[in-house]
């Protein structure tokens, strides 16, 4: 486990997307909502939060998965995989998350009321593409921090985009409030991941 000293830097640089894991390391479900927890931490527009996880552990549903994963073999092999599901009525949760930060002494009752009445106003009434967007680039934002987290704690991910998101939603009857975003393997790395190149921030960064 990376000690506590270790700079946010070299846990960015010590990361890699690992495909070979150890099958017989196990992570518990303790450790697991504990890293979830972490990563909720994560910014969301207008913090509603539009994000879900389904934690598979199950090993023979964990093979009945790598075959929607298009055979990838760090589905069967991880200790876990987060389906991270992006929530298209993320305005549901403007009543929680408000008095949440109300209660917490975050802001006070008139600005609770107000943001949950601008949310159900501004929210609902937005085509549901744009609420997809949102809820698929807050998705990437809390994926981005869970592998980050878990790279502190020692251990390996690779986020998986390449899954059969129909079949996924039919197999685990997933509400058609969320759709799925990406998959997330989760365990300890039996072979590490490769490096990679990166283009150079010359290219790819001007200031004006």
């Amino acid at each position: 486990m990376i000690n506590s000293e270790t700079s946010l830097s070299t846990v960015i640089r010590e990361r890699r997307s690992v495909r070979k894991y150890n099958p017989n390391f196990k992570i518990s479900r303790e450790e697991i909502l504990d890293i979830l927890k972490e990563a909720a931490l994560s910014p969301s527009s207008s913090n509603l939060q539009p994000w879900k996880f389904l934690v598979i552990q199950d090993e023979e549903t964990k093979k009945e998965l790598r075959m929607i994963a298009n055979n990838q073999e760090q589905v069967e092999t991880s200790s876990a995989v987060i389906a991270v599901l992006g929530d298209r009525e993320m305005y549901r949760n403007a009543e929680k998350v408000y008095r949440g930060s109300f209660e917490a002494g975050y802001m006070d009752e008139t600005t609770m009321n107000r943001m949950i009445e601008n949310t159900n106003k501004l929210y609902p009434s937005a085509p549901v593409g744009i609420r997809e967007n949102i809820a698929s680039f807050d998705a990437g934002l809390v994926s981005m921090q869970l592998m980050l987290i878990a790279r502190a704690r020692g251990y390996d991910t690779v986020p998986m985009g390449g899954f059969n998101k129909q079949q996924f939603i039919e197999r685990f009857n997933i509400d058609a409030r969320y759709m799925p975003v990406l998959l997330l393997s989760l365990g300890k790395a039996a072979a590490p991941g490769h490096p990679t190149t990166r283009l150079s921030i010359e290219e790819i960064v001007e200031f004006i």
